[in-house]
């Protein structure tokens, strides 16, 4: 702004006319002055002519928020009406225009006062008595005398803040509304919650302006937070950051600078089904602070987000309930029969051996006819977990269906399998005793053991076939005990 005005100056100080900034001061002729005895015809031009002013004066006064004339040293010698922006008109009159604009720190701002040529719509800002700026829409012309000098302005205003933080608004939602469309969009063109996910970090990052995007486990292992997705890597420092603004309970994106200077803005989401998520952008520290309006577009993100990690959830739990037996929470059969057959790929790749037991528990139905279902199910339970205990969590075991469990040992031959088996012998009568203690018949268990060597040509269905008839054996044998199915072995 042209103006040496700074808010701390008064009207006092101010008060000595500037140099001219004009050609010469001229002025406009005023009313001629008439006597009372003057002719009739003379009064009435006279009293037209005034009535004309006030006519001018109401009306623009009614349509307009500042009307003002300045003279050639740019001092105001008209100003409407008469409180104008919340400073009394009186007070300004014959102080330097200047003085109403407001401080633009330095940056380059319309000055109304200082024209040569007529402007319309214009926006200027003008500052008010207790120092705040108002945002006034302008139409100007330069005054000229009949030489074509200029000797002032005169032009009229009205306040558009209101307006303009109107508009500002509507932008700001439309701008969501753009962002959530897109969203939405991407995530219609998907099945999976991955790449669900990624479309949405995608579009966060392309609109924020952002480095990168990642979704943490606000928990993780109790150490760390876990990184479920992302668009670029976090550094540490980053989710270090991240971390300290996601701890307490506000819900509402929050803003720090981690160390290293990078702008970082978090999200919370609480999802329904427990887990405590939020996402995480950030800035090259070079970037500005996240405005209003980022943190707004990025909090309304944010229901889309919980959206997309409760739909991951729920495809995850309906995965895992596709695998897994819904009583022990064993593999099932068909789980346990693919993951064996990728399994047994690689082990031939590796030149490894792999076992497969079949266990069978002894007098299950006599059990479940005497007690009832529920004991049977306890059962059932119990042997999920002696056989959880007994081998690796890097093996496979799954419920084949009623009381057979299957079992596979990667890189195991039969007597690392047998030493298993005796184990389980030994420890089952012991840990289901307390469910036989009727006159039902005491549970035990029956157990086949196959081994598949390298390079040995059988298939997985041979396999679980030999497994299989170990088992029948031992249970015509008079069961609880363990018994090898032995292949013929290639040279």
């Amino acid at each position: 702004m042209n103006t040496a005005f700074t808010p701390h100056q008064t009207l006092e100080d101010m008060a000595s006319p500037p140099e001219p900034h004009f050609q010469a001061p001229l002025r406009p002729p005023p009313l001629p002055d008439l006597d009372p005895d003057d002719p009739p015809g003379d009064l009435a031009l006279r009293d037209a002519l005034l009535d004309s002013r006030q006519r001018w004066r109401d009306l623009v006064t009614m349509a307009a928020d500042l009307v003002y004339e300045t003279d050639v040293w740019g001092r105001i010698v008209l100003l409407l009406p008469d409180t104008v922006l919340g400073w009394p008109a009186g007070t300004l009159i014959n102080q330097p225009a200047e003085l109403l604009l407001a401080d633009t720190d330095g940056l380059s701002s319309f000055n109304p006062f200082r024209i040569t040529a007529p402007v319309r719509r214009r926006r200027a800002w003008f500052r008010r008595p207790d120092g705040s700026s108002v945002c006034v829409a302008i139409a100007a012309s330069p005054l000229f005398d009949s030489e074509g000098r200029i000797i002032g302005t005169r032009g009229l205003g009205q306040d558009v803040t209101e307006q303009d933080g109107h508009d500002a608004r509507i932008a700001s939602a439309l701008r969501r509304c753009e962002l959530l469309d897109h969203i939405l969009w991407h995530m219609r063109q998907e099945v999976l919650a991955e790449r669900m996910m990624r479309s949405a970090l995608e579009a966060l990052v392309a609109a924020l302006g952002a480095e990168g995007c990642a979704v943490v486990d606000m928990l993780g292992d109790g150490v760390a937070p876990a990184i479920m997705h992302h668009i670029g890597m976090p550094q540490p420092e980053i989710l270090h950051t991240a971390m300290t603004l996601l701890e307490g309970d506000d819900l509402e994106p929050s803003q720090a600078i981690a160390v290293g200077g990078r702008r970082v803005m978090v999200c919370p989401s609480r999802q329904r089904y427990g887990e405590q998520a939020g996402f995480v952008l950030w800035r090259d520290p070079a970037a500005c602070d996240w405005d209003e309006d980022e943190l707004a577009l990025a909090g309304s993100a944010t229901g889309i987000i919980r959206v997309i990690l409760e739909h991951d959830a729920i495809q995850r739990e309906m995965a895992f309930q596709a695998r897994t037996d819904s009583l022990t929470g064993l593999l099932n059969r068909r789980a346990f029969l693919d993951e064996v057959s990728r399994r047994a790929d690689r082990l031939e790749r590796e030149d490894l051996p792999a076992t497969m037991m079949f266990v069978d528990l002894d007098h299950f139905k006599a059990l479940n006819d005497y007690y009832g279902h529920d004991v049977g199910d306890e059962a059932l339970c119990i042997v999920a977990g002696l056989l959880r205990e007994t081998f690796r969590p890097t093996d496979l075991v799954a419920r084949f269906g009623g009381d057979e469990f299957a079992i596979w040992m990667d890189g195991a031959d039969e007597l690392t399998a047998a030493e298993r088996a005796e184990g389980l012998c030994v420890n089952a009568p012991a840990a289901l005793g307390h469910l036989t203690e009727g006159d039902a018949k005491p549970l035990s268990m029956s157990i086949g053991i196959a081994t598949r060597w390298p390079a040995q040509d059988e298939d997985i269905d041979t396999l679980i076939h030999r497994a299989d008839q170990a088992m029948y054996q031992v249970k015509r044998g008079g069961r609880g005990h363990w018994r090898v199915s032995r292949a013929e072995r290639l040279a």
